[in-house]
């Protein structure tokens, strides 16, 4: 039977654990303020807010605060085998590892944790299969959206700016700039990251916007071709088109029929 704890644990500066705990369940902590030190029997790392930890079971470990600090904690122990399957394909040789979130994917992180708190406390009708299939949603976000290392991070949080300015002209090398490389090798490791160029990636982003404000508001076409970038209703409509196969209003109806 599948045994699972969770809270979150807050603590001043000079807090820290007396001892390297060991204990038989899986564990997954998101640092979600401040900054420590992670410690094992072979190396001691530094996380900070953003980060998220994996710890395989039985393996020692602690944590100490270098400011106020913040834990998510989920305990996890006996849970089926495509869940299992899917912590450890995040970690390696057994080994606990730290995962690094652009900003956006960690307060996306954060708000699926707190809601499933929410779920943990409250009455179901079925407990259990509530509780492993959010272990599974969050798995596989982190499986998504982990990054190893700075260096994807820095693509990542090009991701996450392109996100937030859809409206504005996609500038290779101002781009490229921030995040520290070439031009050619932005480009590079952009597509290995997204499997598509920056340009195609925010005409994806720009379409996804699009589809939900049509779906879940009732602006007109003209505002919501602005939010996207477009200043001419009529270049939108076609670019919609082009996509969709159909004009905005007439995608937007459907939806409603559908939903009707």
């Amino acid at each position: 039977m599948s045994e699972i704890r969770s809270f979150i644990g807050a603590h001043n500066e000079h807090w820290e654990d007396e001892n390297l705990w060991v204990h038989p369940e899986l564990e997954i902590t998101i640092i979600m303020e401040g900054k420590g030190l992670f410690r094992t029997n072979d190396e001691e790392v530094a996380v900070e807010a953003g980060q998220v930890v994996l710890i395989p079971p039985n393996v020692p470990h602690s944590f100490h605060a270098l400011a106020p600090i913040r834990f998510g904690v989920i305990l996890a122990d006996d849970i089926p085998s495509h869940v299992r399957e899917l912590f450890d394909r995040l970690v390696e040789d057994s080994q606990p590892r730290i995962i690094v979130l652009s900003r956006i994917d960690s307060e996306h992180y954060e708000r699926l944790f707190r809601e499933w708190l929410r779920i943990r406390t409250s009455r179901l009708k079925e407990p259990m299969r509530n509780y492993l299939v959010w272990i599974e949603v969050l798995l596989l976000f982190l499986n998504e959206h982990s990054h190893y290392d700075q260096q994807a991070l820095s693509v990542s949080y090009i991701g996450d700016y392109i996100r937030q300015h859809i409206q504005e002209p996609i500038q290779i090398y101002t781009l490229a700039k921030m995040s520290g490389r070439s031009e050619e090798g932005f480009r590079k490791q952009f597509h290995k990251m997204y499997g598509m160029t920056p340009k195609q990636y925010q005409q994806q982003c720009r379409l996804t916007e699009a589809k939900w404000l049509l779906s879940s508001s009732d602006k007109d076409l003209q505002t919501i071709a602005d939010q996207i970038g477009f200043s001419q209703l009529h270049s939108f409509s076609l670019w919609f088109k082009k996509l969709e196969g159909c004009a905005p209003s007439e995608w937007r109806n459907r939806q409603r029929l559908f939903h009707l």
